[in-house]
């Protein structure tokens, strides 16, 4: 009876110890929400670039693909979702990697919409040399629309629609009761000011590569961290290019054979793919292009992926 008992102990320990593996990145206060992981090719499947890190219901957006004000409406409340915090009129932080279009032409609706649905104070943004005048120019594009709000019929605040740009350089760069953030260089073609964020929160640290090709800052910054979030494309797509497209991917962008290398270095908890060119190929061949020779968590990010 007693081996019996002893067994079934052993059992429920190893269960519950693989359980716990598998969980590494459970958390009650942090959560990770992937509004696009696509690319600046249109597909209607996946928006481009755009994640919020939602730390005590507070959200803060990384990068401005096309639509991500739309998908994260999409999980709160108001359509059918359970994510409160993703309610429109909450965006108010705001963090940019690069200036490329894929990641910026949602800016003007970040700075307009939730101002339409309520928000009632300014947009706090965070970004590269540029970023001030980018806000500039989209506010004086968008004058006409601010004034007939203001002074129309429309009951529009005069504090929503206004934008707080801050220039960053590498190192810390935003700090409150929920979160520090710290910004670092990465290597992205010949961009002189493209970043990936570190972020702190009081349960998990967060990587956000940003685009970039293989770089020792990423493994600085990616090193032991709770979920790294890596750009990637398909090693054997990339064989199948040109030699134009396989010289402009390989010094912009981070493959899957060279993603093992950065994995294995930093050993973050959960890898989460990001940016993904696919080029032909399915999730499930990614994972086995990694797999080959990285045996840690991975997973390959969809929109409106959440993880907690």
């Amino acid at each position: 009876m007693r081996t019996v008992l002893a067994g079934f102990l052993l059992i429920l320990i190893l269960f519950n110890f693989s359980l716990a593996k598998e969980n590494l990145t459970d958390s009650s206060v942090t959560k990770v929400v992937l509004l696009g992981t696509g690319n600046p090719n249109p597909d209607p499947e996946h928006s481009s670039c755009s994640v919020a890190i939602i730390v005590r219901d507070t959200p803060y957006i990384v990068d401005f693909g096309p639509g991500l004000v739309r998908q994260a409406a999409a999980l709160s409340p108001r359509y059918g979702g359970n994510i409160r915090a993703l309610a429109v009129k909450n965006l108010k932080r705001a963090f940019l990697t690069h200036l490329h279009s894929d990641h910026t032409v949602g800016y003007p609706d970040l700075i307009l919409t939730p101002w339409v649905m309520g928000r009632d104070e300014p947009l706090e943004v965070y970004g590269p040399e540029g970023i001030v005048s980018m806000t500039e120019h989209i506010l004086e594009a968008y004058r006409e629309d601010i004034r007939y709000r203001l002074y129309g019929l429309e009951p529009a605040n005069d504090r929503g629609w206004q934008v707080n740009p801050h220039e960053i350089e590498e190192g810390l760069v935003y700090r409150d009761e929920n979160v520090e953030v710290e910004a670092f260089h990465v290597e992205h073609g010949s961009w002189p000011n493209a970043f990936g964020y570190r972020f702190t929160t009081p349960d998990r640290v967060i990587v956000l590569s940003g685009d970039t090709r293989p770089c020792e800052n990423l493994v600085k910054y990616a090193r032991g961290a709770d979920i790294l979030i890596q750009e990637v494309y398909s090693q054997a797509g990339f064989e199948k290019k040109n030699i134009f497209w396989k010289h402009y991917h390989s010094q912009n962008h981070t493959s899957t054979d060279e993603l093992v290398e950065i994995a294995r270095r930093a050993r973050p908890k959960l890898l989460v793919l990001y940016h993904i060119l696919f080029w032909g190929a399915t999730p499930g061949d990614l994972l086995r292009e990694i797999s080959r020779k990285y045996d840690g968590k991975v997973l390959v990010g969809s929109d409106l992926m959440v993880i907690e």
